[in-house]
């Protein structure tokens, strides 16, 4: 016999399994993405329009916690979107840029290369068993380096006053 959870199990339940679903979600989409096809004008280019996506999905997700029920669990679910979504936009330009532009990287990158070197970077590990070689590719490593301290304190600063905003509107 199956015994559904109570209904006040449900909120907390949904906030445990959404952000793991939205990760792995975004990651088999990664995965499944088409680019085989050539790298046709500028990795900056394609870099600039990830960004662009990334910075309205946060404000989409602001707005999504100022109207939610449940915020704390909204900005789990936000941050669980927004931070793989990041690194899957740099993943990508990365992997394009080793694929395009050979010799970029001081190996050849396969998605899961990418997805692993950005993971370094952005976690400030830096191991060094894959560098960026050309200027381009160094650029683009910069400024994913920026971008992850923004994401870090600014993102999460956001992310928590609009958790403690809509917390206060509802008392």
């Amino acid at each position: 016999m199956c015994v559904a959870p109570p209904s006040r199990w449900r909120p907390t339940l949904v906030a445990a399994v959404r952000p793991l679903l939205s990760t792995a979600g975004l990651v088999v989409v990664y995965y499944l993405l088409p680019m085989n096809r050539p790298l046709t004008g500028s990795a900056f280019a394609l870099l600039a329009v990830g960004l662009v996506v990334v910075i309205g999905v946060v404000v989409w997700q602001v707005r999504a916690i100022l109207r939610s029920a449940h915020p704390a669990a909204q900005g789990v679910q936000a941050l669980a979107v927004i931070i793989p979504l990041f690194l899957l936009v740099f993943a990508s330009v990365y992997y394009l840029m080793a694929r395009d532009l050979p010799g970029s990287f001081s190996e050849p990158l396969t998605r899961t290369d990418a997805l692993y070197f950005t993971v370094t970077v952005f976690a400030t590990v830096g191991f060094g068993d894959i560098v960026a070689l050309t200027e381009a590719a160094r650029i683009v490593v910069t400024t994913q380096m920026l971008g992850d301290l923004l994401v870090l304190g600014v993102l999460l600063r956001v992310i928590l006053d609009a958790v403690q905003r809509r917390r206060q509107d509802r008392t």
